[in-house]
């Protein structure tokens, strides 16, 4: 069964343009499983109100069909007709498109108040078969790894933290069992693994990385420092703040997250003795 992304926006909004338009689909036996109102954002040019339909039907052929007969209708105007992406499935979800970077399209947006849809947005992209990089970025308190945990467990996933401060400062030096699956999502804080005294811990870096999994990489741009990666290599950044003009800055960052002297205990070390 093929599936499909429509959106139009409307020209002349009167009462009865959405059973209009549904009744088109059903005679063409193309079924509408979510409909919602979506604003573009920054990916359209000013306008009049957008809907977003997710539609399946037995026969591509006529969705064809069904755009040269909206074409000639002056009530709305046809944006898009595709196969869904994950970005026109959360746009008719929340009803509006996550912001992306005009330049670096793999670079996605988020405030705090949006962490639904970060969440959302996360957890589609665990769900899929392979290897995934994400970076995340953000000043502290503002929810990355709250969110990466949070889309975890909406995509049913088992989450490893190899490095992070989110309860206490953890290091992970070795993994055991069913840890190194992958169907777990590996979670690292790039500023505490950079840090990091042990060299078993970039080693066991270097093998999560090898693995066909998810990885989630806390601030990125820290992590590719003085390594064999770099921000190329990442498929997603994600930029989380709590208002729109917040800079994300590493220095006061870096001091907050001092390691401690070889050989102490420095956290949750009972994962690795």
């Amino acid at each position: 069964m093929g599936k499909w992304y429509l959106e139009y926006e409307i020209q002349v909004n009167r009462p009865g343009l959405l059973g209009d338009i549904a009744s088109l689909l059903g005679m063409l036996r193309v079924n509408i499983t979510t409909i919602n109102s979506v604003d573009g954002g920054l990916e359209e040019s000013a306008g009049g109100g957008h809907r977003g339909l997710l539609l399946t039907t037995d026969d591509d052929a006529q969705i064809k069909r069904f755009e040269q007969i909206a074409s000639t209708m002056e009530m709305i105007k046809i944006k898009k007709i595709r196969e869904p992406k994950l970005s026109d499935i959360l746009a008719v979800r929340h009803g509006r498109y996550i912001l992306r970077d005009t330049e670096d399209r793999k670079t996605f947006r988020f405030l705090r108040n949006e962490l639904g849809v970060l969440v959302d947005f996360m957890a589609e992209i665990f769900k899929e078969e392979g290897h995934k990089l994400i970076g995340v970025r953000g000043m502290p308190r503002v929810g990355k790894t709250e969110s990466v945990v949070a889309a975890s467990v909406c995509a049913n996933k088992k989450w490893i933290f190899l490095s992070s401060t989110m309860i206490k400062q953890t290091v992970r030096n070795t993994l055991a069992g069913d840890e190194f699956s992958k169907d777990n999502i590996f979670i690292l804080d790039g500023i505490v693994s950079r840090k990091a005294p042990d060299e078993r811990h970039l080693q066991l870096v270097r093998e999560m990385m090898r693995i066909p999994a998810v990885k989630v990489v806390e601030h990125p741009d820290i992590f590719v420092q003085h390594s064999e990666y770099n921000i190329e290599d990442f498929d997603y950044i994600i930029e989380l703040r709590t208002e729109h003009d917040q800079e994300i800055t590493y220095e006061m960052m870096e001091k907050n997250h001092m390691m401690p002297e070889r050989g102490s205990m420095g956290g949750f070390d009972i994962f690795n003795l």
